[in-house]
């Protein structure tokens, strides 16, 4: 109890004095004109106050001296170094450094505080290790000052990821450790206070570079290395300080990839990070931050549950999440946000790498590697569902291991030979899952009869394989829809543009509704259906519902306040449609028809 209050004090502290510092600050910074204009590749639409960083060092700084830790450890060696680049940052805030020059004074911070044991620990070579830790410093305090380029994500992703080292810190009984996470948690949650949209402060390097380099310090004390660390579960050392701050690792990457794409500058600022893309899907800033910070959350929670399970069932879990999110940022790669550039056909020879995306050339390599990543992985699932209790991870390692290579080539052959890789995602439907459902049958039938005839079912379960195919075909399945639940789930609750009620709700409307949610330049969103069957009343289509019928267009046009009435068929009464055309001209609001013509 003594050491949760001591974490509430110091929290407390920090939060109340950044709160305070902050506001303080941006008084100063509006006086003195310490501004960031409006711009085009930053979404703040007035000069807004700078400097907030000063805010975050100051809360974070008042609670650690007034805790005055007795000894000189590593911890106050690595508050001493954050400090150091608290400093860079706000030189560079001032004076705009030179890219070089921001680095080289990054790498020195970076090697002083490597130089006195805090590394790692990812392999026995001190020398390779330490340069490992260099890199992931200097990775990590990027990171986080790219990341802070929408209200809220950086500050946001920063604090959970704080508190969940208040928590790795207490379990491992460094009670020093947890009281400086928690002192930053509160000093970076009582700047979020000002930042979170819409800012009235933003933080700048001198914030964004402190936040980095302790964090990503802090990890590796919390996650096993460091100076008082102890190696235990491996797959626990490789990934917790991985997991704690994937968010900012993936937009970085994701950034770095896609600019190298398009022959853009690393360094050259633009609307082309993570929340960028999200909003250009139709999320709401507010709403692209908090999904920036749920994916923080799982992936902090993920590295909680990995730290108290073996190292199969670990490297099982994390391997499921990274493919998810690598789903993710493939889907995010192909969003459109540079200008005049159409993302997936032009300047493929400025590349040093492709994007994502567009890894396959015609996509087909890409697909290939997905389902060789999902047999990896629903084999090796299948397997730990079957022996999950077993102590010996040898028991099952070696069976599988020996049937792996069989059951790779025959389902990824089958796969091949009947059709699956003639579709295209995004437009994935009943007839493909179809296909999907045999070929994964298949594929399990035969891969398990060659098994049968390799080895005689010596040393193999039979449950494994039934489990197997289950597994095998929701992933499959799943990665096929995958594309389109995402884009229909984001626009469908997203898309902004004139309301429209679609008179009929056939099969010309469906295809009308989906045309709507699927083309947003179009600038229309399908808010209800009228028609002429009263039994269709209530029904809902893409999640559109039929609000009433043809008796009822005056008050359904009332009340659903609509902009523009479309007729989805032709075959409409003319009477009819003409008595619509005429509550539509009384009301100001238009009236068209959706025609489909070959020319």
């Amino acid at each position: 109890m003594d050491a949760l209050r001591g974490y509430g004090q110091m929290f407390g502290v920090a939060f109340l004095g950044s709160l305070l510092a902050t506001w303080a600050v941006r008084g100063v910074a509006r006086r003195v004109g310490w501004v960031a204009k409006p711009r085009p590749d930053r979404w703040h639409r007035k000069p807004t106050a700078l400097l907030g960083g000063v805010g975050i060092f100051a809360g974070f700084a008042v609670a650690y001296l007034a805790w005055r830790p007795g000894a000189l450890d590593g911890d106050a060696l690595l508050v001493a170094c954050s400090a150091a680049m608290f400093l860079l940052g706000l030189i560079d805030d001032r004076i705009q450094l030179k890219p070089y020059a921001k680095l080289i004074g990054q790498i020195s911070v970076a090697t002083l505080v490597t130089s006195y044991g805090l590394r790692l620990h990812w392999v026995p070579n001190v020398v390779i290790d330490q340069g490992l830790t260099i890199f992931w410093l200097v990775g990590i305090t990027n990171a986080l000052n790219l990341l802070d380029h929408i209200d809220g994500a950086a500050a946001g992703i920063a604090a959970i990821a704080a508190c969940y080292l208040v928590y790795f810190s207490h379990a491992q009984g460094r009670f020093e450790g947890a009281r400086l996470a928690a002192g930053f948690a509160g000093a970076t949650l009582g700047f979020l206070v000002w930042n979170f949209n819409p800012a009235s402060i933003f933080m700048g390097d001198c914030g964004s570079l402190f936040l980095g380099f302790f964090l990503g310090g802090l990890s590796l004390v919390a996650g096993g290395g460091g100076v008082l660390g102890a190696r235990r579960n491996l797959v626990a050392v490789l990934t917790l300080p991985v997991l704690l701050l994937l968010m900012p690792i993936l937009d970085t990457t994701l950034v770095t990839i896609t600019r190298r794409y398009h022959g853009r500058a690393v360094s050259q600022g633009g609307r082309d990070h993570t929340s960028h893309r999200l909003v250009a899907l139709g999320l709401s800033e507010r709403s692209a931050t908090l999904m920036l910070w749920a994916i923080a959350a799982t992936s902090g929670a993920l590295a909680v549950l990995v730290r108290s399970v073996s190292q199969a069932v670990a490297a099982g879990l994390v391997s499921v999440f990274v493919m998810g999110l690598l789903f993710l940022m493939v889907f995010l790669g192909r969003v459109k946000v540079y200008e005049g550039v159409d993302s997936e056909s032009e300047q493929r020879g400025r590349a040093l790498l492709p994007t994502l995306a567009d890894f396959s050339y015609k996509r087909r390599v890409f697909e290939t590697i997905n389902d060789l990543t999902l047999i990896l992985l629903c084999y090796y699932g299948a397997y730990l569902l079957r022996f999950e209790g077993l102590r010996e991870e040898a028991m099952f390692l070696e069976p599988f291991g020996h049937s792996l290579p069989v059951v790779v080539v025959a389902q990824l052959s089958v796969f091949l030979a009947m059709g699956l890789y003639r579709g295209v995602w995004r437009y994935t439907g009943i007839d493909d899952l179809a296909v999907i459902v045999k070929a994964v049958v298949v594929a399990a039938v035969i891969s398990y009869a060659t098994l049968a005839l390799l080895f005689h079912f010596q040393g193999l379960s039979r449950a494994v394989m039934a489990i197997d195919m289950v597994l095998l075909l929701v992933a499959v399945a799943g990665s096929r829809v995958a594309f389109r639940l995402l884009r229909n789930f984001v626009r469908g609750r997203h898309q902004v543009g004139q309301r429209v009620l679609i008179y009929g709700a056939g099969d010309g409307g469906e295809l009308l509704a989906r045309e709507l949610r699927n083309n947003i330049e179009l600038g229309l969103v399908a808010v209800g259906f009228v028609d002429d069957d009263p039994h269709k009343a209530g029904r809902m289509i893409h999640g559109v519902p039929v609000v009433g019928t043809f008796d009822q267009i005056d008050r359904v046009i009332d009340t659903s306040r609509v902009q523009m009435v479309v007729a989805s068929t032709e075959k409409i009464d003319p009477a009819r449609w003409a008595q619509v055309e005429r509550a539509c001209q009384e009301r100001g609001l238009g009236a068209r028809r959706m025609r489909i013509a070959f020319e």
